[in-house]
């Protein structure tokens, strides 16, 4: 007992086609299996050897990318609606304290940061990073109507705005200048890091009053010398700079 291929109903046993839909009927036996009796009813179906279509496109559809102007704008005009609208409510609904100078403040520096990222990125990195730090320092100079001092801002929050800018101005300056790798970069940081904490130590010691000495500083800057060291061994051994990066993959 056989039955078609194509729509299930029972043929007899001398059945050339099937007789409600026309379909040949094969014996695979004769054709060497399934595959090539599959080839064949091909063949008789006018199909010839094109395989069936797929109910999937073919060409990779692809999301227009967003306009870059346009995504500026955007996020200009949330940042400064954000500011906007704390300062109204400031200044008309929570009166007292000028708490919107936070947010306003912040949103600048958002902006600020926002410039070589999306609005215009043929700025140099150098500019972006003093434009950076003297928006902090804008941004600290307005948290003093909060304080009621400003004491602090110039002996220490400025100090420190500049000391961070300076480091990353050296850090970025090494990174695009010198040889780039994963060891040199790292090399790079780990002396920013011993610096920074260094300096930071030395400066919150002069705005205290306290004698200027190192102490947890001193444990950073050791760590760091020792990585160094262990850095500058490792990138003028060709041999062992190769053996290291084969073992972390890099």
């Amino acid at each position: 007992m056989s039955y078609c291929v194509n729509c299930g109903v029972e043929l007899d046993a001398s059945a050339k086609d099937c007789p409600l839909c026309n379909t040949p009927v094969l014996n695979p036996k004769e054709y060497g299996g399934y595959a090539a009796m599959a080839a064949r009813l091909s063949q008789l179906s006018g199909k010839g050897t094109r395989e069936a279509e797929s109910p999937f496109p073919k060409d990779k559809g692809q999301v227009e990318t967003v306009n870059r102007k346009d995504l500026g704008i955007l996020l200009s005009m949330v940042v400064l609606a954000t500011g906007a609208t704390c300062g109204v409510l400031n200044a008309f609904v929570f009166q007292g304290v000028l708490w919107s100078l936070t947010v306003i403040g912040a949103c600048v520096v958002l902006w600020v940061i926002m410039i070589p990222a999306v609005i215009y990125k043929g700025q140099p990195v150098y500019v972006s990073l003093m434009y950076d730090g003297v928006a902090v320092g804008i941004y600290l100079y307005m948290l003093t109507y909060l304080t009621g001092s400003k004491d602090w801002v110039w002996g220490l929050g400025i100090p420190i705005t500049l000391l961070v800018t300076v480091i990353a101005e050296l850090m970025t300056l090494c990174v695009r200048k010198l040889p780039r790798s994963f060891l040199t970069v790292s090399l790079y940081l780990f002396t920013a890091l011993g610096l920074l904490c260094m300096g930071l130590e030395m400066l919150i010691d002069r705005y205290l009053g306290h004698e200027i000495a190192l102490s947890w500083s001193a444990v950073v800057l050791t760590v760091c010398v020792i990585l160094d060291i262990a850095l500058i061994t490792m990138l003028s051994r060709r041999h062992l700079r190769e053996e290291v990066r084969r073992r972390l993959h890099f």
